[in-house]
């Protein structure tokens, strides 16, 4: 048995998602997004996906056993020669299961070095901090099922995260037509995904399905008028949970969905709002650009199971973990700034 575990990523935008690349350009626009260096298409990196879910997990963990963690003074009177050592053997005691055993709620919450979590295990470390001393109250503390997952780095102790996280890259983005809006994709990314069941050969624009009502062979794909054929098809959408339809899909050719892809990005025009006048500042506008809501993205996540014994939490606790905290994405979002209206993303389906 293989100690990786892979499990497929699906989200959709719900909101415009702004990853931005940190700085200032000349052109179309000032705030541009995170690009494939080869395709150049735009994408989630894997670690804005790793950042976000640790604290979503984190989140989602103090939020359900902070009132009922036990005071750090009761496991510092026990007789072991360090604070980490003290936690360690009260993990791998009986008292562990006794203690949390009516005192969460999940499976995955009851993991024993859970006892020690605190909201700080979602940030960045510091990396002075020591995790002996029991009296520090910032950075990770070493031992939750948050830090055991994405991984931690102390003074004294550093462990390298069970989780590792692909960037999320387009599957299907919306483009309107004068048919309405239809989503686009490229025989390459389907087979990539493994969700092209048959070959087809791939000459110019195709519908998927010939049941597309249409007089016309031409078909705007933003202010590209390309010709098409229709085709019957078939496409896997099982894991897309019915979000969009397959007579809604169009396939393009590999050579032009970048130029489609980038021609059809949001692009917001902001400004900054002096505090004492209340009005426009001067020299204040700029614009961003973002993967419009309703885009499809796919990606996955992979799990080792490393040698730990008890020390170390089961899988199947973490894949829960992070299946309960996604929800979070719903409402915090990911990416920059999500308090102008960006961010916001769904996953579909569990990592199951």
């Amino acid at each position: 048995m293989s100690p990786v575990t892979t499990k497929p990523i699906i989200a959709m935008a719900t909101d415009p998602i702004y990853v931005g690349t940190g700085g200032f350009t000349i052109g179309r626009v000032d705030n541009t997004i995170v690009r494939d260096p080869i395709t150049r298409i735009p994408k989630i990196p894997g670690s804005s996906m790793a950042g976000t879910w640790r604290y979503y997990v984190a989140l989602e963990l103090v939020s359900r056993i902070k009132e009922k963690q036990p005071d750090l003074n009761d496991i510092k009177n026990e007789s072991y020669k360090s604070f980490d050592g003290k936690i360690n053997q009260f993990i791998q005691s009986d008292k562990c299961d006794s203690f949390w055993k009516t005192k969460a709620d999940k499976e995955w919450q009851k993991y024993c070095g859970n006892l020690i979590a605190k909201i700080t295990c979602a940030g960045q470390d510091e990396p002075n901090q020591e995790i002996n001393n029991p009296q520090d109250k910032s950075g990770h503390c070493g031992h939750c099922i948050v830090c055991k997952a994405f991984g931690f780095s102390k003074k004294d102790l550093s462990n390298q995260g069970m989780l590792f996280f692909s960037d999320l890259n387009i599957l299907f983005f919306p483009v309107y037509t004068r048919l309405g809006t239809k989503w686009i994709t490229s025989k390459r990314i389907l087979k990539e995904n493994d969700l092209l069941k048959e070959e087809f050969e791939e000459k110019e624009v195709v519908f998927v399905s010939k049941e597309e009502k249409d007089t016309s062979n031409h078909i705007n794909l933003g202010w590209l008028n390309l010709p098409y054929e229709k085709k019957n098809i078939k496409i896997d959408l099982s894991k897309l949970k019915s979000k969009i339809n397959q007579n809604d899909i169009i396939i393009v050719p590999d050579s032009l969905i970048s130029q489609i892809i980038n021609s059809n990005l949001e692009v917001r025009t902001s400004v900054s709002i002096d505090p004492i006048m209340g009005v426009a500042k001067d020299g204040a506008l700029f614009t961003s650009e973002a993967i419009p809501r309703g885009t499809i993205f796919c990606g996955d996540v992979r799990a080792f199971a490393r040698e730990g014994g008890n020390s170390l939490p089961e899988l199947g606790d973490i894949w829960s973990a992070l299946n309960d905290s996604g929800q979070y994405y719903q409402s915090l979002g990911i990416g920059g700034m999500t308090t102008r209206g960006f961010g916001r993303m769904e996953i579909l389906g569990e990592l199951s």
